[in-house]
């Protein structure tokens, strides 16, 4: 029988987990971006990049919370749900940072186009990163702590020839 402590895993520092995000969020982003191309030879760009914005952001919560911030387990609904509001609030920001570049600049360049959307996207991913680690998994990591931390019951084994002592022994024994 698994205990609760070979079930959990040790919580990883602060530059090891921001360094396994980038790597899962990287990376299921960069698959993504491929996966709404091809994608989108079917159906509608907009449909396809919904699409694909749901099963990225659903694989990565699932990546986070078991490789990342070291739950060690799926995410539950409720940090599927945290994840995917964070998501929304990090697309809002490259957006809004995109609309304010095509405010000030008549007619940005692609270069400045993609330094724009780049930094925005950095900065919401830190933010992102933030309120994962602080909010989404925060509780998993406190619960789980809590669980290798509580003590485990001692069971006593009376042995047959204890038994055959009387029950004044065992009262004495207890």
């Amino acid at each position: 029988m698994e205990t609760a402590h070979s079930q959990q895993q040790a919580a990883p520092g602060a530059f090891t987990a921001f360094a396994r995000f980038v790597l899962c969020g990287g990376g299921v982003g960069l698959a993504s971006s491929f996966a709404v191309v091809a994608l989108a030879s079917w159906i509608p760009w907009a449909l396809a990049n919904a699409l694909i914005t749901v099963v990225s952001t659903l694989l990565a919560t699932e990546l986070h919370a078991r490789f990342t911030f070291g739950a060690g387990g799926r995410a539950t609904w409720r940090q599927h749900a945290q994840s995917a509001g964070s998501a929304a609030a990090a697309y809002a920001v490259t957006c809004v940072a995109m609309l304010v570049l095509q405010q000030l600049v008549a007619s940005p360049g692609a270069v400045l186009e993609q330094i724009v959307y780049l930094s925005a996207s950095a900065l919401a991913g830190v933010a992102r990163f933030a309120v994962l680690r602080l909010v989404v998994f925060a509780r998993n990591r406190s619960q789980a702590a809590a669980i290798i931390r509580t003590p485990r019951p001692v069971h006593a084994t009376v042995a047959s020839a204890s038994a055959a002592t009387g029950p004044a022994a065992l009262c004495r024994a207890a």
